[in-house]
């Protein structure tokens, strides 16, 4: 499926696959996705995603968070198979539940030390709040008045230090600049512009300005796990809500956008879940991978014909 371009989207998204029957890996998105402003996975998604793993379906969570913060969710999920961080910058595999250390890094995508420093100096002369990631260090300009608020969404402590730009010393893993919206979203072409074969830009939220290493995406992501477990990318279910989740969502043959996506976003999935507060995601892997083959047939026409239906209107 296509959409039209748009300064948020990629030049060229990829072909999509047609979809494969039964599904065998499924990907999840987590805020906006699969949890709330409380941070919390409904026990009906965790049942669900349960239930799947049962039936020898791979799972893991694809998120722009750090892996140590995914790492409580993917607990409380049951998970085990690997986390993608930061748009697909990092991936770890997944750590023994009785284990204090993180999983084995498999793979880390850097972005250049200076590109990293440009990037601090630009967001801030278009008036953003950078912050920096490397590996698990979330790092913060030591005045920063929302460290606690940062730390908290993040599920981790930030460090604070005094020169945010002194502190860029080497290749980190992402720049993340924060500001009200819709600011990140209008400046988002011009980042693009600037940076162009220095760092790739995406949103995560509203508030969300991201910068990664050139080529790296969710949907990179997507392709490194799929060619992993030698899984087709048809046979693949892959859940988000934002800008950063286009690309994975265009990659497989089981796209699904959250309502709250962009409309470009829903566009390039095949399917639109149900609400969040409707437990969409746990419901689309109830009716697409936990029903019976016969029943997820006809499931993926009708959720297929009627994510059409909901874009023809609204275009």
């Amino acid at each position: 499926m296509t959409a039209s371009l748009t300064p948020l989207m990629p030049a060229v998204l990829p072909i999509t696959p047609e979809p494969v029957l039964p599904i065998r890996l499924i990907a999840l998105d987590i805020d906006g996705t699969i949890i709330g402003d409380d941070h919390e996975v409904a026990d009906r998604t965790i049942a669900a995603v349960r239930g799947a793993m049962e039936r020898d379906v791979a799972v893991s969570l694809v998120t722009g968070r750090m892996v140590s913060s995914a790492m409580h969710f993917a607990h409380a999920l049951g998970l085990t198979g690997p986390i993608v961080g930061y748009q697909g910058g990092l991936i770890r595999a997944m750590a023994l539940p009785e284990s204090r250390r993180l999983g084995k890094l498999l793979l880390h995508t850097p972005l250049p030390a200076d590109a990293a420093r440009s990037i601090v100096e630009w967001t801030r002369g278009h008036g953003l709040d950078p912050h920096v990631n490397h590996l698990e260090r979330f790092i913060l300009r030591a005045d920063d008045p929302k460290a606690d608020d940062y730390s908290a969404f993040m599920g981790a402590h930030a460090e604070l230090v005094p020169d945010l730009l002194a502190a860029i010393d080497h290749p980190v893993t992402k720049v993340l600049a924060v500001g009200e919206p819709p600011i990140p979203t209008e400046i988002a072409p011009l980042a693009r512009a600037e940076f162009a074969g220095r760092a790739d830009v995406t949103i995560s939220h509203p508030r969300f300005l991201e910068f990664v290493a050139p080529g790296v995406s969710k949907g990179r992501a997507i392709r490194w796990l799929a060619r992993r477990l030698r899984i087709p990318l048809g046979a693949t279910l892959a859940i988000g809500d934002q800008w950063n989740d286009l690309e994975m969502l265009a990659e497989v043959g089981h796209g699904t956008a959250m309502p709250t996506a962009p409309a470009e976003v829903r566009a390039a999935a095949r399917y639109v879940a149900p609400r969040l507060e409707d437990d969409g995601a746990a419901r689309m892997i109830e009716d697409l991978v936990l029903a019976s083959p016969d029943r997820v047939r006809a499931n993926a026409k009708r959720l297929a014909a009627a994510a059409r239906d909901l874009h023809e209107a609204a275009s």
